[in-house]
């Protein structure tokens, strides 16, 4: 068996989401007073490689702990599409199917090339990482559903087109830029959208986070910062796995995420009691 990490690095200058704290990592003990080392780290759960689970962005779903095995690790694909986005640029379907076969029910990683831009990379440029990535539509996120996939990845800051998050209020400057590029006004290119609310049945109107309420509700989550080594194994098909802790009450979690080559048989079984924990769906 082979395994490919596609987990960036963490350490004190890992940069969180927009708005969002890094990470504080400090001694609790030391080796030369109480003859052990203990550390401590304080962290926001969106920094580096990291999952969202459903709470994060749906009332009633599942938290880090609810996660069976089976979900988080199942077949899937790592899908190239680098050559094809650039700022701004949306993703379709039809980028996603161009170059490797992706099977319903599957974990799909999307490399749009822009981990080249995080922090601690040749070409390192922040804003440009967080703010100015690639992201899907509306079209994307039926077709994910259409599809059944488990969950997805991207190695980009959120899961949404940044255009179509809070970023756009926070960074006007950036929305004026990428109102330019597109001829046409955020709010026009990125409109308002309906979903029932899964509990209550309320029709909800939102003009933010897509691929975060109204797929999270759906049982359709995602990782974010994807990296590590995924430029060694781009269109391939692998056994997929991310591991966050199994902690109650977390609505995401850092967590290496793993591409397994030459396992053999692709069944995945889950076995125990541990096997029983709340499904996500």
């Amino acid at each position: 068996m082979q395994m490919v990490d596609l987990s960036h690095t963490m350490n004190v200058h890992t940069p969180g989401w927009v708005g969002y704290a890094g990470n504080k990592m400090y001694y609790a003990q030391t080796l030369q007073t109480q003859r052990i080392v203990a550390q401590r780290i304080d962290s926001a759960l969106h920094v580096g490689t990291h999952l969202d689970g459903g709470m994060h962005g749906a009332d009633g779903r599942a938290d880090m702990a609810s996660y069976p095995l089976s979900f988080l690790v199942n077949k899937g694909a790592i899908v190239d599409i680098s050559d094809m986005v650039d700022d701004w640029d949306v993703i379709t379907p039809d980028m996603l199917t161009a170059n490797v076969e992706i099977e319903k029910g599957d974990i799909l990683i999307i490399h749009t090339g822009f981990n080249r831009y995080y922090e601690g990379q040749p070409q390192a440029d922040l804003v440009r990482y967080f703010s100015m990535h690639p992201g899907g539509k509306l079209e994307l996120l039926q077709w994910m559903l259409d599809m059944e996939i488990k969950w997805f990845g991207i190695d980009a800051g959120s899961g949404d087109h940044p255009m179509w998050t809070t970023i756009r209020n926070m960074r006007p400057d950036l929305t004026a830029q990428f109102e330019e590029k597109v001829g046409m006004k955020v709010d026009e290119f990125f409109p308002m959208y309906e979903y029932t609310h899964k509990l209550s049945g309320r029709r909800v109107k939102n003009d933010l986070f897509p691929f975060h309420n109204w797929a999270f509700q759906e049982g359709l989550i995602h990782a974010e910062n994807v990296g590590g080594d995924i430029g060694k194994v781009l269109n391939t098909r692998a056994v997929i796995g991310a591991f966050p802790w199994k902690y109650e009450g977390l609505e995401a979690c850092p967590c290496r995420i793993i591409a397994f080559y030459d396992v053999g048989d692709l069944r995945i079984d889950e076995f125990g009691e541990a096997a029983r924990a709340m499904s996500p769906s």
